[in-house]
């Protein structure tokens, strides 16, 4: 007879190599026993929108319809996060809508700053990325990766770097 620990772990190994067999990957095994399309309908995000089990959720995120949200992503929440429909939300990147800069050098006298931060349709946003609080990034933007938003991105626009400006293709402003 198996105990529950053995029980676990054969489970684990069978949904883990069936996840390999099927589409060449490996996940958590958050991943393993829900889909990401669950996930996003958990969380009360728009139809056909799909997000990774570990991503970290905080506070009022809305999300609209068929978004991609990757693995390892931050999504704050905590000063209203908005995210548009048909974005691609890569891995890693952190999108915030607070920080603690005032608290922590006035040690704690000032409080926590928020500020809501909104991601207009059609919206890429590359890999590990960082969307600083109050920024809002119009539709159809390029975010690329390895970029420090700190300012309004226009639509259609296509920025990055660090911080992130709108450049041309061989990196010059």
């Amino acid at each position: 007879m198996l105990n529950t620990s053995s029980l676990l772990k054969k489970s684990f190994h069978f949904l883990r190599n069936r996840m390999l067999k099927k589409f060449n990957r490996h996940v958590s095994i958050g991943d393993l026993l829900t889909s990401r399309w669950e996930t996003a309908e958990f969380l009360g995000f728009g139809k056909g929108t799909s997000c990774y089990n570990n991503v970290l959720v905080l506070g009022d995120v809305s999300v609209g319809e068929n978004t991609w949200i990757g693995p390892n992503v931050i999504l704050d929440g905590s000063g209203d996060l908005s995210i548009g429909n048909y974005c691609s939300i890569s891995a890693g990147v952190q999108i915030y809508t607070h920080d603690t800069v005032a608290w922590s050098t006035s040690l704690g006298v000032e409080g926590v700053t928020r500020s809501a931060t909104k991601i207009g349709n059609g919206v890429y946003i590359g890999p590990n990325s960082i969307i600083q609080k109050g920024v809002v990034i119009g539709d159809g933007a390029v975010i690329g990766a390895m970029s420090f938003v700190n300012s309004d991105v226009a639509g259609n626009s296509r920025v990055f770097g660090s911080p992130a400006k709108q450049r041309n293709s061989k990196g010059a402003l």
